[in-house]
């Protein structure tokens, strides 16, 4: 199998879940591309089951009939436990289960040659269609050398089973639709890798977004106060050596004025730069949320308008909104949030939140902010979907 590639995969991309639930609140809770990796599996066994339904009909034959089955429901097995199509690494007993799946459709195929060997039996040519369809379809796109597999198994059916016609014809036909069934399911799982690309991509942009908000304010506190501590480094060591040296006690003192006239001026610049950061606008960083968890393939939904918000209360807001929306990016793998705005408070939900609910002390910050100004804070976590409630007492 091909084997080294996927698993590097696996270990790199974030993968969905395991199981099929379609229950509306898991459907909700999975990320998108766990919902397109649910819906390729379940796709790939709808048409395996579709395609051995139809075979099994034109049988007519029990025992046929029965060993068609015995194929397709270890395709759909086989399918069903694939860390490509499930998201998880190793499964429980997936090896075993896909070696069990390997070997009973050998069994059909080898119990279908016996009932031809019977000859008391109607169209059991069709079992070993579908074990070639099961096959093509379920389990040779994960081997490495499947295209040769695939013409042994249809030289194989052919030459056992017998062809009315040509059999070099009917080998070239079942291994067209052999073909097909392989492109197919390899199909599925390249567009299966380029969604986990492009989700990676995107949480990787919002990352650097944060990452490029850092460096910013680390460069403009370098350059504004970078300089004053060199200078005041520079006079305090002149002075130093002035005090030591007799004679030169005032001008030792005229350094040292200097240097606290540079200390003042440096916290001055410190604070107004600061200030210039900690100062925000609600409507920039409603923006600014939304644009973030976009990048990071999370919709938000906003309801109401910055405007909404008493004055008093638009830094305040501001905070939580940018702390929260930090929050998404960093604790959870939400695909949906949900901002709400209004005169009485506001509210910020978002799906895939994380089990722990891991360091709160942002949110601690938060309500010290929101109490100052006579707000409260209020945080849950329910059903997966975590949600701040901020109210104003005064409003």
């Amino acid at each position: 199998m091909d084997r080294r590639r996927d698993r590097t995969r696996l270990q790199v991309l974030p993968l969905g879940r395991s199981r099929v639930n379609l229950a509306p609140r898991r459907w909700r809770r999975l990320s998108d591309p766990a919902k397109y990796r649910l819906y390729t599996r379940v796709t790939l066994q709808a048409v395996l089951l579709a395609l051995g339904v139809v075979g099994v009909v034109q049988t007519g034959d029990v025992a046929a009939g029965v060993l068609s089955f015995l194929a397709l429901f270890a395709g759909v097995a086989f399918l069903q436990v694939r860390p490509e199509l499930t998201g998880i690494e190793r499964p429980v007993h997936g090896r075993r289960i896909q070696v069990a799946c390997a070997a009973a459709v050998a069994v059909a195929w080898v119990g279908g040659l016996i009932l031809i060997r019977a000859g008391d039996h109607r169209m059991v040519g069709t079992v070993g269609m579908i074990t070639v369809v099961t096959t093509a379809l379920a389990m040779l796109p994960f081997f490495r050398y499947h295209w040769i597999a695939l013409v042994a198994i249809s030289v194989a059916t052919i030459v056992g089973y017998g062809y009315d016609r040509n059999p070099l014809l009917g080998i070239a036909i079942l291994t067209a639709i052999g073909a097909f069934m392989v492109v197919t399911t390899r199909a599925s799982l390249w567009t299966l890798r380029i969604v986990d690309d492009l989700d990676n991509a995107r949480r990787t942009e919002a990352q650097l977004k944060v990452a490029e908000e850092r460096l910013r304010f680390a460069r403009d506190l370098h350059d504004v106060v970078g300089r004053s501590f060199s200078a005041i480094a520079v006079k305090s060591e002149l002075a130093s050596r002035l005090a030591r040296t007799p004679g030169n006690a005032d001008r030792a003192a005229v350094e040292m004025d200097q240097v606290k006239t540079l200390a003042v001026e440096s916290m001055e610049e410190m604070r107004s730069l600061v200030r210039s950061y900690r100062s925000i606008d609600l409507p920039v960083e409603v923006a600014g949320a939304k644009s973030l968890l976009e990048a990071a393939g999370c919709h938000l939904t906003i309801e109401g308008s910055p405007e909404a918000v008493p004055a008093q209360f638009h830094e305040a807001a501001a905070w939580v909104v940018r702390e929260g929306t930090t929050n998404i990016v960093r604790h959870s793998s939400g695909t949906t949030a949900a901002l709400t705005l209004g005169v009485t408070g506001l509210t910020l939900s978002n799906n895939g939140a994380a089990a722990s609910a891991g360091d709160r002390s942002g949110l601690a910050g938060l309500a010290e902010r929101l109490r100052a100004v006579g707000g409260t804070l209020d945080a849950d976590s329910t059903g997966g979907v975590f949600t701040l409630r901020v109210r104003w007492e005064d409003a």
